[in-house]
């Protein structure tokens, strides 16, 4: 209908678009301090829970403006899906922590610590570019580096779970090794996800700047 291009367009998605950005790096970054170190492990996973209920929060705004509002900026289904996908990110990041802490690890991995940094790098990637968004013409090339960047960082990712998942069981003589090699098996794959998670969302914006570039 022509006369909705002349109808205001709400634009406080792309607010809430870069307040979940946000909320994730931050969360990835504390998912990455406790891979990092092990400790204060039960204090950082309470933490981790309040970021992603924030972010859930934020999410629920998104859904109910999308409710009240007759133009919005972008697609709705855009909207939908980026704010889907900005939200299972954070709960991956948020699974990786609780995982970690019901295991009890008492030490962390290499690959770990590796496979947390790719997902710091990826958020902070998002964090970056989601802002970029509102200007889609004008951005179109720093968003293409942002979308570039945030699979080569899920590519070097699906490396690392791929040597981590070949090398899982060597040295392994007893039981408890075992069970321990399992389990740290399950995070990989749960770290892995996260990062694949980052790269829908990606995906997402490119197909966004795609249409509206």
């Amino acid at each position: 209908m022509i006369y909705k291009r002349f109808l205001p367009r709400n634009e406080e998605f792309y607010a809430y678009f870069n307040e979940i950005a946000s909320t994730n790096a931050e969360a990835a970054q504390l998912l990455y301090e406790i891979l990092e170190s092990m400790e204060d492990v039960e204090r950082r996973v309470r933490h981790l829970r309040d970021l992603e209920h924030r972010a859930d929060e934020t999410a629920h705004r998104i859904y109910n403006a999308l409710d009240s509002t007759f133009v919005t900026p972008i697609d709705r289904e855009d909207i939908r899906t980026l704010t889907s996908q900005l939200d299972d990110f954070m709960d991956f990041i948020e699974e990786a922590g609780r995982r970690i802490l019901l295991y009890r690890f008492d030490s962390s991995t290499d690959i770990a610590r590796l496979m947390g940094r790719l997902i710091v790098e990826q958020a902070e990637a998002l964090k970056e570019g989601v802002p970029l968004l509102e200007h889609t013409k004008q951005q179109n090339q720093a968003i293409r580096r942002m979308i570039l960047e945030v699979n080569r960082l899920e590519n070097e990712a699906d490396d690392g779970l791929n040597q981590a998942l070949g090398n899982l069981f060597d040295g392994v003589d007893d039981i408890p090794g075992m069970i321990r090699s399992i389990r740290w098996g399950e995070v990989y794959q749960i770290l892995e996800d996260a990062t694949d998670r980052a790269e829908n969302v990606a995906n997402t914006i490119e197909g966004i700047t795609l249409k509206y570039a």
